[in-house]
């Protein structure tokens, strides 16, 4: 929803000059279907595509999670932006002059203090960069760089810098510029000192910029030099730093992610820029916090596979096998890379070369062959006990689950050639455990997710949902037509006005008629625009996406004017059919027999239509 005046013709030449398929088209991958396009929805986590997007109506639509809109609302939707805000982006991509003001004082407060902290951190990332290679203080950082292999280049690529020791050098030199203290200390470059004043928040440490999607520094994260506790600290989570929505590297990383549709996804800032300097361009981390949804569903974007490379210890193979379900379920093919002797991968770039760690990453384990090879660490299998432990367990917690009839049956040929185990003993085995499983499962491919699609291979099928009511259809038919044709529209309003049953359908009539109103010509794509309402342009949406103007004269546009009109008149007899109970419960037989004529008369008129 938008909160102010945008001129309507930048709304209309954003419509007109943006394809949405070529806007979609860098989110989502699209495939032909007929007169459409489809892809996984960007929205939520699904394995068969519902994501539809109409090129000839310049509109998309899920009919999994029901979101659906005009490039503007798929935009706004995609990036969290308002309204507002996806109309400027998109002008100024088009060079459309902006110049309109729609923020409240309150909003357009809070924007200042975000281009404040925005200018705040580019300075300080300069002011580190520049103390690093340039001064005297930096020297012991640089040193200790050169000593861990960063060269000048990757210095200056990923404008490392470093924090000195003193308490307030930056403080001071923010103060000089006007910057307003406490909003930096609120934006997490500075801390407030106990007797007043502010100290820098990041002292004697090596500065690696943290950056948005765009390139934007949003964050930092400090490596101290010494024995200095914490050893790495990152700035604290502010209203431009989230640390569940980012991924470190991904504005360098994403021309490689989308080239090659994959994503390497590493530990730490180090192993990236390591990664990076072996020549893998595609390597992104989250930034010392678990893996979220929200990580995931921003790498689907971009890709449609991911190689997980974390640390060769427990703790990363561990961390590996958990993240791994949080990618699937955002729709991505996975993959692991396990690194031996326990190393990480800056450790094991620095002894074995850029070239053998290419190949650790093109020998990456599919995702099921993982789960089998961490699952049997947990077994001594020299044991002859263990080995039956291993067996069952294998079929449980991984096989069972696997989805495709073809790769479990392969798993379960290894499992049965390595155990001298019948195949079908197997099979029937793994047969029961899936039958378990189903029971426990709810819809589609996320419990508790009943949009979602159904598990390809035997899953309980989601409940058709009951066929709509013939008014209800009427409603929506009618609609449709009345946003492409003005004239049918006033004649609609003539007959009907906003006697529509549904309570999104009369407003939906109601905001078109103020809409022609205003002397607009039929345009759908406009007409959404100017809803400004979220549940009203999804329903817009999936009336525009699922009906036509096939088979339509002046018979069938009065066939649907019936078929609301009469369900008034059926409603109106149910109103009077309680009223005359409630006479008869009261002994008030004339009121009765009044009432029973009325309806008598309705009836007929019904089966007369």
């Amino acid at each position: 929803m938008h909160n102010g005046p945008i001129p309507e013709q930048v709304i209309e030449a954003v419509l007109k000059h943006h394809d949405i398929v070529d806007v979609v088209r860098k989110y989502v991958h699209l495939t032909r279907h007929g007169r459409n396009l489809k892809g996984l929805c960007p929205f939520h986590s699904e394995k068969t595509p519902s994501f539809t997007v109409n090129p000839e109506k310049q509109i998309f639509k899920c009919f999994g999670c029901g979101a659906g809109g005009n490039v503007i609302t798929f935009l706004r939707d995609i990036e969290g932006y308002t309204f507002s805000e996806a109309v400027r982006q998109l002008a100024e991509e088009a060079g459309i002059p902006v110049g309109w003001e729609e923020r409240s004082p309150e909003q357009a407060g809070r924007q200042r203090e975000i281009e404040q902290l925005r200018n705040a951190y580019e300075f300080a990332s300069m002011l580190y960069h520049h103390l690093l290679i340039n001064t005297k203080q930096g020297k012991p950082a640089m040193q200790y760089l050169r000593s861990r292999g960063f060269t000048d280049t990757l210095i200056d690529t990923f404008q490392i810098g470093y924090a000195p020791a003193g308490w307030d050098t930056l403080a001071q030199m923010l103060a000089k510029r006007d910057y307003d203290l406490p909003l930096m200390e609120k934006g997490g470059l500075l801390s407030a000192k106990s007797s007043g004043g502010f100290v820098d928040k990041f002292r004697d440490r090596i500065m690696f910029p943290i950056r948005d999607a765009k390139g934007k520094v949003i964050a930092f994260a400090g490596r101290s030099l010494g024995n200095e506790q914490p050893k790495y600290l990152n700035s604290p989570e502010t209203i431009l730093f989230r640390k569940s929505k980012v991924l470190y590297n991904f504005h360098l990383a994403r021309p490689a992610i989308k080239k090659t549709s994959q994503v390497v996804l590493l530990e730490g800032y180090v192993d990236v820029i390591k990664a990076w300097a072996a020549g893998i361009h595609n390597g992104v981390a989250t930034m010392g916090t678990a893996l979220t949804d929200d990580h995931a569903r921003y790498m689907r974007l971009s890709a449609e596979r991911v190689v997980l490379c974390y640390d060769g210890d427990d703790a990363g193979q561990s961390a590996s096998y958990k993240n791994a379900a949080i990618l699937e379920q955002a729709g991505l093919e996975v993959k692991v890379a396990v690194l031996p002797n326990r190393l990480d991968p800056d450790e094991y770039i620095s002894k074995f070369g850029a070239e053998r760690f290419a190949g650790v990453l093109e020998a990456a384990l599919p995702v099921n062959a993982f789960r089998l090879h961490h699952l049997r660490k947990n077994f001594n299998l020299s044991d002859p006990g263990a080995k039956p432990r291993y067996i069952r367990a294998a079929l449980r917690e991984v096989i069972a689950g696997i989805d495709s009839p073809t790769e479990r049956e392969y798993y379960l040929k290894e499992l049965s050639a390595e155990f001298g185990i019948d195949l079908q003993t197997l099979k029937q085995e793994t047969h029961e455990i899936r039958l378990q499983l189903q029971k426990k499962r709810q819809f589609g491919d996320n419990n508790g997710n009943s949009w979602n699609t159904v598990m390809n291979d035997g899953g309980d099928a989601v409940p058709l949902p009951k066929p709509a009511p013939a008014h209800y259809k009427a409603e929506r038919h009618l609609l449709y037509l009345m946003m492409h044709d003005r004239e049918l529209a006033d004649y609609v309003r003539h007959r009907l006005g906003d006697a529509f049953h549904d309570e999104a359908h009369a407003a939906l009539a109601a905001y078109l008629y103020a809409y022609y109103a205003q002397g607009h010509d039929s345009d759908p794509r406009k007409y959404m625009a100017s809803l400004q309402d979220e549940r009203l342009e999804q329903i817009a949406c999936a009336i525009l996406m699922t009906e036509s103007d096939r088979g339509v004269n002046g018979q069938v546009i009065e066939d649907y004017i019936r078929q609301i009109e009469k369900h008034r008149q059926e409603q109106q007899i149910e109103q009077m059919e309680a009223r005359m109970k409630d006479a008869e419960r009261n002994k008030d037989f004339i009121r009765a027999a009044q009432i029973l004529k009325e309806i008598t008369t309705l009836r007929n008129q019904l089966n007369s239509v």
